[in-house]
């Protein structure tokens, strides 16, 4: 549904938000962002940067495959953010699986990790009015 105001939006009861809060599911957050060595894309990035950014990727899509990067979204809004991604795991886990990044092990990319809740069933619908990038 396009959002117009408000008004449109369903009521939720208080019980509702309570019962709802009460089967959150705990999974982690990883922000990623432009480390010292980071070169955005184009002609004059590094090859070196960019055959550790292609690696970093070629990792996350493993990961993902095996279920542990639920969601994983590239930023490229020119900002220090170049990524946010959630994980099917720990924050133990994530630091540990992170950690070993070609990318960070570069220098590259830097990253931020914190716990967060979902309620079940959570997912992102197809936005079929996605603006052109």
């Amino acid at each position: 549904m396009p959002y117009t105001d408000d008004s449109a939006l369903p009521d939720v009861s208080d019980e509702t938000l309570r019962d709802a809060l009460a089967t959150t599911i705990p999974y982690t957050i990883l922000i990623l962002k432009a480390g010292p060595r980071f070169l955005p894309p184009g002609p004059d990035r590094d090859p070196e940067v960019a055959a550790a950014i292609w690696r970093h990727g070629k990792r996350n899509f493993a990961l993902r495959e095996v279920g542990l990067l639920a969601i994983v979204c590239p930023v490229a809004d020119g900002s220090n953010v170049v990524g946010v991604s959630v994980w099917a795991a720990t924050t133990e886990d994530v630091e540990r699986i992170y950690s070993q990044d070609p990318a960070v092990l570069a220098g590259i990319l830097v990253y931020e990790i914190h716990p967060t809740r979902t309620f079940p069933g959570s997912t992102l619908p197809r936005w079929t009015d996605a603006p052109a990038q």
